[in-house]
């Protein structure tokens, strides 16, 4: 292999002299992802919904090399037009945006219309060599049809009705707009590589509490007295970032890659964060205390591993978020912490 093709081929492994644009950029997961594509040394447009909001950007502004490879873009997903103007130049594009809320109005329609025009934004601006997309699990377990007994792959896909029946619509959502975003990718002969996380942990790079690490803030600050009878699997946030990145640069990358961890039961959840922090008052009973222990759905991850990306520990995941949450002051300490 000649100097120029070893040149070439160090280059696109690292992102020197690659721009790529990431949606939904002041996210839990998408900060991450910036992060860690910044230090690829990939340039990034990031969207964001108002980038002269100083206290909610900061922590985008403040990633090394930021000041001179990261370029915030108001974008409204329903407003074609500014998804254009942010995909201007690049060659690639990380869907992250989406919003999580249990109302109808306000999930399916943003989800589901602004993956389309992300799909068609890409496809428009010429450049784009692939999309990647993140969605959910809450688009792979949904179904009331298959056994617990037996893991969730890329081949299963949540149950429409059932999410209606039991009103979850941010699976509902999720599981529309990604089919939506594979259909249209195939009409419009668009690369488009799906990552599909459990419920997402770690430290926090945003000021504020996003909706997973509040799934264990509730356990620790006195709000609920109780766990629920359920079990979920977990992923560190890192890792799901990594997940992204690699799915991106391998060539032969395709289709979808579920990113899940261990699944836990909330017991065992609440066991964990009581042993490492005795101090708060977590919850030791549960909500249900007639009914027998739910099991959760799990998870393969096989495709991932294979691409190279590892999975940090539940008991570290849950650590590093409450960790986290006490050094942004989210969090009061209230005494020294069982580490593990």
């Amino acid at each position: 292999m000649g100097v120029d093709h070893v040149n070439k081929a160090n280059c696109i492994a690292s992102g020197r002299g690659r721009k790529v644009c990431v949606t939904g950029a002041s996210g839990f997961i998408a900060s991450w992802l910036v992060k860690l594509l910044l230090e690829k040394g990939y340039t990034i447009h990031a969207t964001v919904r108002n980038p002269d909001d100083v206290a909610k950007n900061a922590h985008l502004r403040a990633l090394e090399g930021a000041a001179e490879r990261l370029t915030l873009f108001r974008v409204d997903l329903l407003d074609k037009e500014s998804i254009a103007a942010a995909f201007r130049g690049c060659e690639g594009v990380f869907h992250t945006a989406c919003p999580i809320t249990d109302d109808p109005e306000q999930m399916i329609e943003p989800a589901v219309t602004g993956t389309r025009n992300v799909i068609n934004a890409a496809a428009d601006a010429g450049g784009i060599r692939r999309v990647v997309m993140t969605s959910s699990i809450g688009a792979v377990y949904m179904d009331p049809s298959r056994s617990l007994d037996e893991e969730a792959d890329e081949t299963c896909w949540s149950d429409l009705e059932f999410c209606k029946n039991t009103k979850n619509w941010y699976c509902y959502a999720k599981t529309v707009a990604e089919q939506a975003a594979w259909e249209l990718a195939k009409q419009r002969n668009l690369d488009l590589v799906v990552v599909n996380p459990s419920l997402v942990l770690g430290p926090l790079l945003q000021a504020s509490v996003n909706a997973s690490t509040w799934h264990i803030v509730k356990y620790l600050d006195g709000s609920v007295q109780t766990y629920a009878n359920a079990a979920q699997a977990y992923a560190h946030v890192r890792d799901v970032a990594d997940a992204h990145a690699r799915v991106y640069q391998a060539p032969a990358a395709s289709g979808r890659y579920l990113c899940a961890g261990r699944t836990l039961h909330r017991a065992e959840v609440c066991r964990i964060l009581a042993k490492f922090f005795p101090e708060y008052p977590v919850p030791t009973t549960c909500k249900d205390e007639t009914g027998e222990m739910k099991k959760g759905c799990r998870f393969s991850s096989r495709r991932i591993r294979e691409l190279g990306v590892g999975f940090t520990t539940a008991s570290q995941c849950l650590y590093e978020t409450v960790t986290s949450l006490q050094d942004k002051g989210l969090l009061p300490r209230c005494g020294a912490d069982m580490s593990p």
